[in-house]
């Protein structure tokens, strides 16, 4: 295994001029595909190791969510038309033929969903706005033929790259806690009419953040447009309080400016979500694997959420390439910052990448600093045949 330990050649984000984070929160519809993938890789995963004794090929991370239609109104409205979401991919549906062992695929992509969905989003009727439906078909010869050959080490399921940035700026910290506050259940027990689709834009221009909220307001529990205008106070004084806590440096907060209430607009939903009303989702266009959209670190378009946990490196790559950097600034306080990117080639062991680079910002001599870093990416590589246990616990933030 190449690794290589670098000197990193741009401006440490924290000092840049100009820095832009975004956070899709939990009940928008591209993370809610993200989570109905992963979800059902899940699930499976589970059924797999119950009934045969070992997670089977899946990759069941294609998910396309069609915005249904609303009529919002203060203090009621209803869903006219209901979202639908469509779960697609490749999983293992017959094991041991002989004795037709058959997976309840199908059953589990439409009752898991409708399950976690009624937690996630309350207000959501699953039984009437929402229509689940599922296209999962058997995966090909060569990629089941891949992940079944019979070996201690499983083997590279695509070639694909990960990666990982730490620690994170100011600004991603202060987005990623925003989203949280938001849609925690104190908060929503203070402020029941805040929903789920919480989406944060945070930019930082010199010594300046501003935040960008847009909330989606659940209609029938707020009873007129001041109401809604103390909900907005209420989400500007928690997301300035937090920022507070943060850092030092100024924070503006702008909540819904998209509303106009002269002429009656205002960002009104009755099951806490846009995707009731026209806004689709698909995976992957949401937050990357460590929770945010990041244009100014490095990203991979891979989308984690629904891949097999065992050997698609698209999804085992990207966790691991954030243990290890996370490691290498906590062992090194004086790095500034450190990335790493990790590419795979298909077929290989999982823990025989094609190369690893561990980029290093800051004043620190390599030839001191490498051996260390270099142990840690070992550490980390080698842990790679089990990591997909702490997936089916759901021990990784993916979205």
């Amino acid at each position: 295994m190449q690794i290589e330990v670098t000197h990193g050649k741009c401006t440490p984000v924290a000092q840049s001029k100009v820095e832009i984070v975004e956070r899709k929160g939990k009940g928008h519809p591209d993370t809610l595909c993200d989570k109905a993938a992963e979800e059902l890789s899940v699930r499976l995963s589970e059924y797999y190791l119950e009934t045969f004794g070992r997670v089977q090929h899946h990759n069941v991370d294609k998910v396309l969510l069609v915005g249904g239609q609303s009529n919002a109104r203060f203090g009621g409205g209803d869903v006219i038309e209901p979202i639908y979401l469509l779960l697609s991919g490749r999983a293992v549906d017959v094991v041991d033929k002989d004795y037709e062992r058959q997976v309840p695929v199908g059953k589990f992509a439409v009752e898991h969903t409708r399950e976690w969905l009624s937690g996630d989003l309350p207000n959501l009727d699953v039984n009437s706005d929402i229509i689940i439906d599922y296209k999962i078909r058997a995966g090909s010869t060569d990629l089941v033929g891949n992940f079944d050959i019979e070996t201690e080490m499983p083997r590279a399921n695509d070639t694909s790259f990960g990666v990982g940035y730490a620690p994170l700026s100011p600004t991603e910290q202060l987005v990623l806690e925003a989203e949280q506050l938001l849609n925690h259940a104190y908060t929503k027990k203070k402020w029941p009419q805040i929903g789920e689709d919480v989406k944060i834009m945070g930019t930082r221009v010199g010594d300046m953040i501003h935040l960008q909220v847009a909330s989606a307001i659940i209609s029938t529990k707020t009873k007129d447009a001041n109401e809604y205008a103390n909900v907005m106070e209420g989400i500007q004084g928690l997301v300035a309080d937090t920022a507070a806590k943060i850092t030092d440096i100024p924070v503006e907060v702008s909540v819904n400016t998209a509303d106009s209430p002269e002429e009656g607009l205002f960002y009104l939903t009755v099951t806490g979500t846009s995707a009731e009303h026209g806004d689709d989702g698909q995976v992957g266009r949401g937050n990357r694997a460590n929770g945010l959209i990041t244009p100014y670190r490095p990203m991979t378009l891979e989308a984690a959420a629904g891949k097999n946990p065992v050997s698609h490196v698209g999804k085992t790559y990207n966790v691991a390439a954030r243990e290890i950097v996370e490691k290498v600034v906590s062992e090194h306080p004086d790095l500034t910052q450190a990335y790493c990117y990790i590419v795979s080639q298909i077929g290989a062991p999982i823990t025989e990448p094609k190369a690893i680079n561990v980029e290093l910002f800051g004043d620190c001599d390599l030839d001191k600093v490498r051996g260390s870093v270099e142990s840690i990416s070992n550490e980390v590589i080698a842990k790679l045949p089990r990591v997909w246990e702490g997936f089916v616990k759901r021990q990784y933030q993916l979205w």
